[in-house]
This record gives structure tokens, sequence and C-alpha cells, in this order.
């Protein structure tokens, strides 16, 4: 596992242009998806977050974990995934996993692809598995 937080640096600037910001958090995701074979985007203490974390550790997954509270452009990285998970307010973004560098959903995905018996062979595919 490996968790990955903002460096403590110079923190982004709030009055930088909307458009401007949301393309580079959208580029920020993107680099995580294609530079990791799992990702998943949460909030400590979310339970439905650490429902999907314990699934992945059982399977044997390493999976990359970003916590958007502990990360200065967490509120901007989640709106940014919730525009990806279609913008209903029915539906919570988070956690949100990306296998491959493809977004693959939240948990109600997650859960289901793992029922069907589609998870195991997806994370063999992009190398999170072995077995």
């Amino acid at each position: 596992m490996q968790l990955l937080k903002e460096p403590n640096g110079i923190p982004m600037d709030i009055v930088e242009a909307q458009p401007l910001k949301l393309d580079s958090i959208y580029e920020r995701i993107r680099h995580f998806a294609a530079g990791n074979a799992v990702v998943i985007f949460t909030i400590s203490g979310c339970c439905m977050c650490h429902v999907v974390k314990q699934l992945l550790f059982g399977l044997g997954v390493g999976p990359t974990i970003v916590e958007l509270d502990h990360d200065t452009a967490g509120r901007e990285i989640h709106a940014v995934l919730y525009h990806l998970a279609g913008g209903d307010p029915k539906h919570q973004p988070l956690p949100a996993v990306f296998i491959g560098g493809k977004f693959l959903g939240g948990i109600e995905t997650v859960m289901a692809c793992h029922i069907n018996g589609t998870l195991v062979p997806l994370l063999k595919d992009v190398g999170a598995l072995w077995l």
C-alpha cells in the first residue's frame, strides 16, 4: 500500500482560474491512475472507502491510496471525481477506484465486479495480482 499526500510546499493558489485549475487537477488524477495498477481516492474515516480497501487488501492487492482529507487539493479532486462518476447527487463519488489507468467506479461497481467474478481477472490483467 502506498499512501500519497501533497508535499509540504507551495499551496495551490485558490484564486487561480477555475477551468485551468480543474484541468490541472484532472491531469493529476490521470497521472496517479496511469502510474499505478490500482488507485483508490478516499476520505479517511469513510466506511465505504474502508470496505473497498479491505476487499482489495484481502485479495492481495496493494493499491495506491489518496486520502483527500489529507491533500491540499482534496476538494478540487473530489469535484472532478464527482463529474467522472456522472454527477448524480444520489451517489457519492468516493471511494473512486481506478484499475489499469481507467475509472472503474465506486463501491457499487467494485462490489458488483467482485460478486460477478470479473474483479480478479481485471486485477490480474493490470498486474495487481499474480495468482
